[in-house]
């Protein structure tokens, strides 16, 4: 009778216990959603902000109170600021800046990343070192130099600058995500290749390249927001107001005396809805590459 009251006892003990668990389990999950969704509100309030901005009278943007949600909404701001300044002539110079990035990026990262991952030749190690070691010096440094050499090709106001460097390499961190990258596929597949006959060039284009989608779309989507968003490099080189992007165009909207803040938020939000939409197509593919390039060093 009482081996059965323990037993008994132990049992209720245990159910108890489990009980406590689960509930503190629950607290610990619910704590961590309200921390994220609070997180996520900060992160997302200054989009929303424009956003609603961008939907309000002229004169009801810096209203006291504020107020987030526009009374009335105002749709006509976003034709307006695509009609007050030349958003055609700002989205096609934007557009060829990122396809010629985006080839000369993708393509000659990716080579370069091939020859670190996969050949051997003396000195590769230290070669990828100081390649490496390009990433701790500062933009800044390097924009009198560069802007010397340009000038003297006679390059300035065209798109040679914003273009022709990047076939040369396409960038030390795109070179060590794709090498990284390159390392997890199975070197006994390219070894098959070679016994088939295949060269590099063949087992780069035909093997390599296509189980590397995901690494490529990540290094893309780091080109498309760098391309797309550049302010710097286009304020350097470019004079000719027919050559602004969609940065410079941005910056224009702002005047000495008065500035029509509606329609900055109009054109501002306009500039961010490619990046969105472009990064919620490839977010799958860009966490892919992200996560598988640390699997092998």
């Amino acid at each position: 009778m009482a081996e059965i009251e323990a037993r008994t006892g132990l049992r209720r003990f245990r159910s108890r216990a489990r009980s406590k668990a689960a509930i503190s389990k629950g607290i610990s999950r619910a704590a961590v959603w309200v921390i994220l969704v609070i997180g996520a509100i900060v992160m997302l309030f200054p989009l929303i902000w424009m956003v609603s901005s961008s939907l309000k009278l002229e004169q009801r943007v810096f209203q006291f109170p504020p107020t987030l949600i526009p009374r009335p909404f105002r749709f006509q701001n976003y034709a307006d600021a695509l009609t007050y300044k030349p958003f055609g002539v700002y989205l096609r110079n934007t557009a060829f800046l990122v396809v010629m990035n985006e080839l000369a990026i993708v393509l000659a990262s990716s080579f370069c990343a091939y020859g670190f991952a996969r050949l051997s030749f003396p000195g590769r190690d230290l070669w990828f070192g100081l390649v490496l070691a390009t990433l701790m010096v500062p933009q800044v440094v390097m924009m009198v130099p560069q802007f010397v050499i340009f000038s003297r090709l006679k390059w300035v106001d065209t798109f040679l600058p914003l273009t022709v460097p990047y076939f040369f390499g396409g960038g030390a961190f795109n070179i060590f995500l794709l090498r990284q990258f390159f390392r997890t596929i199975p070197e006994e597949l390219a070894d098959a290749a070679r016994i088939d006959g295949c060269n590099e060039f063949t087992i780069f284009g035909r093997i390599i390249m296509p189980l590397a989608k995901p690494a490529l779309i990540t290094v893309a989507i780091f080109t498309f927001l760098g391309t797309w968003n550049d302010f710097m490099g286009p304020l350097l080189y470019i004079t000719s107001p027919s050559k602004y992007t969609l940065a410079i165009g941005l910056a224009n909207f702002r005047g000495v005396l008065y500035t029509r803040w509606d329609l900055l938020m109009a054109f501002a939000t306009t500039m961010t809805l490619p990046v969105l939409i472009v990064f919620f197509l490839a977010q799958r593919y860009f966490v892919e590459g992200v996560v598988m390039t640390g699997l092998k060093g």
